[in-house]
């Protein structure tokens, strides 16, 4: 019947002639693979890049710490296993104290840029006259450069000009504090400037997470009757959890490396006190040219700092699915 009322239309022969000639599907199984690969070809260039500015160097690293490599000895490129490694951890007399330095110098500056960042950050969210310059105030020692801050501290700390000159003509002290040579002064020293650098980040970080907080939250706290502290403990901290958690790890890494700061401002003095892992890698680097366990204390440097930051998301129960 169908056929019929189509042949009094005249459109059936025209359609069943193009039923006949379409040519077969192509199987499901090769459009399949067209979307699949689709997207690793759009993302090859960045595969290829990184492969050969990441990957290839750090493959790199860890073959070298196996060599010996010294620019001064370039025939001298014998394969010695893991000597490096026997020898960083038995005989070499740095590296000890050069890693019990960085634990503390990385302990102390995230806690104490964590806890400060936070009262800024709390500070800063309150609606004043002027908030917004001294927000700008307060985070303007995030967009100085490393090489700038070191040179103002260093000015600072100067007993002939900086800050225990003036505290001499007010009658405080002599004005003759060498602190950035002073075995007793200079730990508290170098931290103080690199609180000044490090503490806007913290802020900034968990300003932007106070700003996306639920209003509501505050408001059914308030009628609740909960104070500020209450408030602070039971609303504020829950929701900067996240936030308190990325910060701190990387800050914590980025302090784990920070060199620029303690190269300038003591290399590493006075006699090594302060002297970091990475600060001693770069020592190894530009001083003795020892590059082969140079790379080999970096090896190490970046198996501590991976299995740190495993044990550290593990311990916070870091996850979508908990949070």
């Amino acid at each position: 019947m169908t056929r019929m009322i189509a042949d009094d239309l005249g459109v059936a022969a025209p359609v069943a002639a193009a039923a006949v000639d379409q040519p077969p599907r192509p199987p499901r199984r090769r459009r399949t693979w067209r979307r699949s690969a689709a997207p690793w070809l759009l993302l090859s260039p960045v595969i290829i890049l990184s492969a050969a500015f990441i990957v290839a160097p750090v493959l790199s690293v860890f073959w070298n710490a196996m060599f010996e490599r010294k620019l001064t000895e370039p025939w001298n490129d014998a394969f010695i296993g893991l000597e490096h490694f026997r020898f960083m951890f038995f005989e070499d007399p740095k590296f000890w104290p050069s890693l019990g330095f960085t634990a503390q110098w990385v302990l102390v500056e995230v806690v104490l840029q964590l806890v400060f960042g936070l009262i800024i950050a709390l500070v800063v969210n309150e609606a004043f006259r002027g908030r917004g310059f001294w927000r700008a105030l307060v985070f303007s020692p995030w967009a100085i450069s490393g090489v700038l801050t070191t040179a103002i501290w260093i000015l600072v700390y100067n007993p002939g000009t900086g800050i225990f000159r003036l505290l001499a003509e007010l009658g405080i002290g002599d004005g003759r504090q060498a602190v950035l040579v002073d075995p007793d002064s200079v730990f508290w020293a170098v931290v103080m400037a690199e609180l000044w650098r490090g503490v806007p980040f913290f802020a900034i970080m968990l300003l932007a997470e106070l700003q996306s907080a639920p209003k509501e939250l505050y408001e059914a706290a308030a009628v609740d009757g909960a104070g500020r502290i209450k408030r602070f403990m039971h609303v504020t901290l829950p929701h900067l959890k996240t936030a308190i958690i990325l910060t701190t790890l990387l800050r914590g890494v980025w302090e784990f490396n920070n060199v620029d700061l303690l190269l300038t401002m003591t290399n590493g003095g006075p006699a090594g006190m302060t002297t970091t892992l990475p600060l001693y890698v770069a020592q190894l680097a530009t001083q003795a040219h020892d590059f082969g366990y140079g790379s080999a204390l970096t090896v190490f440097a970046f198996l501590i700092l991976l299995i740190v930051s495993i044990v550290y998301l593990k311990l916070t129960a870091f996850s979508r699915e908990e949070d």
